[in-house]
């Protein structure tokens, strides 16, 4: 929690209130409208963080799923936004309004009313009645036959989405509850983005906000997937848009409703102050970084990354999550890639890698394990540990956009250290960037700058390999708190502080530019390991050696 001390004492000045709905956590943070300063910050972790092998009551779970429960939602309305006001120092009348944002796709089925069905005693432990999360990568064979068929009837829609969708969206989650648990899919009424629901909660009105129907929900041109679609898919999906999905698109930036006295309570904000239309965590997070202009990349940088950014250009980049005409900025198609674990890849190695000599010199020299990783690593040269990997320890969404893919790492010997695998876990996510940039130059979207947010901003040493690995100079964003902040932008321009969101960026965003810098020596290096990576890369992401594919299929048999 940051206090503001007497920053505001006695300062009537208008706020706004950011809440950012994170993997394993939510955050808010209380923000000057005038010139966008983050008077007060709080986090709230959910009670239940991640259900990856078992249910609350213990129904065991499945490998690759991967659900949340959405009551610790809530909990975050009830705890960390009254808490974030007391540490901005101000009072509840100086805000005029709340935004929110979102994982994504985080999807979870309700009855007509939002009750979540996980709620509703009979079934509490059944999976498909939970959340699913943005990494459930379990309906990866629903997404295969998703993308087959779009791809043989030539359904104009998939293009928009680089030639493939991915299991971490909306219809492949959907179909399958429809396949595994129907009964279930059945009395699924609603079936809604979780940025959907918190607004439903905040404000008592239901949206669905622009940028996860056009990003997850394959909403393009004004029209979902066709009807006759679906149900070549299976027939009990025909009227799945029809029946639970479709329903009336909010802007983003828009006002989705006014405080509910319910809300209020919870929040200890006024009763009736302007709620934000829902947005995804990343997608709010580039006018935070100032990056309102066409060409400027954000990569959003925690257990995953995503880089979205807005071009003047229309262009199909393969493998890339989307393109969305004003899904980020009007007036610009917004772009999304990225990668479906990198922070998460580095906690792993830590969890599973680190020698108990090594947890004890990192503690007697007071540093957190990673921290004692990378100032290991920081002395090598590149190169040195003889090592390349592949960063699909959760799966490659960009550019291959195929979840059963897994982590690898070549080059092994018994003189490898701790500090070797770490390090070139680090250079792969590097690698991983570089060719999601790549793919968008080579389709004709330049990308002209890269400004990293999200907490691994703070490894000096993972923002100078990504420097030299991309041969272009590092932005970093101004806070600390990027999504909760761009939240709170679009809240001040649903309240009417400002006209649109590009002018919100003028005066509330922030980013330092060309902090890291490429130095040609290591850039040249890298050149030559990225050479490798890319042999690698498509040696077993593009068919050559379907390995990873067949293990999958043998652990998937020696679970059943």
């Amino acid at each position: 929690m940051v206090n503001a001390g007497d920053e505001t004492a006695g300062n009537p000045e208008p706020c706004v209130v950011g809440v950012d709905f994170g993997t394993l956590s939510g955050r808010a943070v209380v923000v000057r409208v005038r010139d966008g300063a983050e008077l007060g910050t709080a986090e709230h972790a959910y009670r239940h963080a991640v259900l990856d092998r078992e249910l609350p009551d213990g129904t065991r779970l499945p490998p690759d799923w991967a659900l949340q429960v959405p009551s610790d939602y809530v909990d975050v309305l009830r705890h960390a936004v009254p808490e974030a006001l007391a540490a901005a120092g101000v009072r509840s009348e100086q805000v005029i309004g709340i935004g929110t944002d979102f994982t994504a796709c985080t999807v979870l089925p309700v009855l007509a009313d939002g009750t979540p069905l996980c709620e509703l005693p009979e079934y509490t432990g059944r999976p498909h009645a939970y959340v699913k999360l943005w990494k459930h990568h379990a309906a990866q064979g629903q997404a295969d036959r998703i993308n087959a068929l779009a791809a043989e009837r030539k359904e104009p829609w998939l293009g928009r989405y680089g030639g493939k969708i991915s299991s971490e969206w909306e219809f492949a989650k959907a179909l399958q509850v429809l396949e595994e648990d129907p009964e279930i899919y059945h009395r699924t009424e609603r079936w809604l983005e979780a940025a959907d629901w918190i607004v439903w909660r905040l404000c008592g009105t239901y949206l669905r906000n622009a940028c996860t129907a056009g990003y997850k929900g394959q909403y393009q041109d004004g029209a979902y997937p066709s009807s006759a679609y679906l149900a070549a898919l299976n027939p009990a999906f025909a009227d799945f848009v029809t029946g639970k999905l479709e329903h009336p698109i909010g802007a983003l930036g828009a006002k989705a409703g006014h405080l509910t006295a319910e809300a209020a309570a919870w929040t200890g904000l006024p009763e009736g102050v302007a709620v934000c239309v829902g947005n995804v965590d990343a997608h709010v997070t580039a006018p935070a970084a100032g990056a309102v202009e066409p060409g400027q990349m954000v990569a959003i940088m925690g257990t995953s990354t995503c880089h979205v950014m807005s071009s003047d250009q229309h262009g199909t980049v393969p493998g890339m999550c989307g393109v969305v005409d004003g899904g980020i900025l009007p007036g610009l198609w917004g772009y999304e890639a990225g990668q479906s674990g990198v922070g998460d890849i580095f906690g792993w190695f830590v969890r599973t890698g680190l020698p108990a000599a090594y947890a004890e010199q990192a503690a007697a020299l007071g540093r957190d394990p990673h921290e004692h990783l990378t100032a290991l690593a920081a002395g090598q040269r590149v190169g040195e540990h003889g090592l390349i990997a592949l960063d699909w320890h959760s799966g490659n969404r960009s550019v291959l956009v195929d979840h059963d893919l897994s982590g690898a790492v070549v080059g092994l010997t018994l003189s490898t250290r701790p500090e070797d695998v770490y390090r070139a876990l680090l250079e792969a996510t590097a690698f991983g960037t570089r060719t999601v940039i790549d793919a968008f130059e080579t389709s004709g979207v330049p990308v002209g700058e890269l400004v990293v947010a999200g907490g691994l901003t703070k490894n000096a040493l993972l923002m100078q390999i990504y420097a030299d690995v991309i041969r272009r100079p590092l932005g970093v964003i101004g806070s600390t708190q990027g999504p909760a902040l761009g939240a709170a932008m679009h809240a001040a321009v649903a309240a009417g502080a400002y006209p649109d969101i590009k002018a919100a960026a003028r005066s509330m965003g922030k980013a330092d530019r060309g902090v890291y810098r490429p130095d040609p020596d290591r850039a040249a290096a890298y050149d030559r390991l990225y050479e490798e990576y890319r042999l690698l890369h498509d040696y077993f992401g593009r068919g050559a050696n379907d390995v990873m594919h067949r293990l999958r299929r043998i652990r998937a048999e020696a679970s059943g």
